[in-house]
């Protein structure tokens, strides 16, 4: 039987209890899943790749099917072709959502029909949870303890990031 091997992709900036949720249910479906940590050129990011990586590491670090990697300059079917991935993994908040990631199917078919597109729900409880409204969070200076892992929360407290 093939192996399943997935790849879960986001800029992460940072990673929420959203996101945590989803990469964990993930995890129990594929005997592999790769989390991409992706450049978003149309994001201003709050942390560095490397932050956002270690800060994702801890935070999955009990998954051990789970492997953090990076990515700049490849689009994530091309990741995927040369990891040996089977299936795209994709988080859905709301039906805004739904229409980007139908769209970004698309394309990712287009390119490789042998990938398949999978997409998990969100809880309804985590379902307004997103990184920029974190962002904007911190910018302001608000708790954001309800919304992100602890290695969100320590890597803010090493790094002098206002609170």
């Amino acid at each position: 039987m093939t192996e399943k091997i997935g790849l879960f992709t986001g800029s992460f900036d940072p990673v929420t209890l959203g996101h945590i949720d989803l990469l964990t249910r993930s995890s129990k479906l594929f005997d592999k899943l790769y989390v991409g940590l992706f450049a978003n050129l149309a994001k201003t990011n709050l942390f560095t790749m490397e932050e956002r990586a270690h800060m994702l590491r801890e935070a999955l670090a009990p998954l051990l099917n789970v492997e953090v990697i990076m990515a700049q300059d490849e689009l994530a079917v091309d990741v995927a072709r040369r990891l040996g991935v089977t299936h795209l993994v994709r988080g859905l908040r709301s039906s805004k959502d739904l229409d980007y990631e139908a769209e970004l199917a698309f394309f990712n078919h287009h390119l490789d029909d042998s990938i398949e597109s999978v997409f998990l729900l969100a809880k309804p409880e985590l379902s307004h949870v997103s990184s920029s409204r974190v962002r904007e969070l911190i910018y302001f200076g608000a708790d954001i303890t309800p919304f992100v892992p602890e290695s969100v929360l320590v890597e803010m407290e090493n790094n002098s990031y206002d609170k």
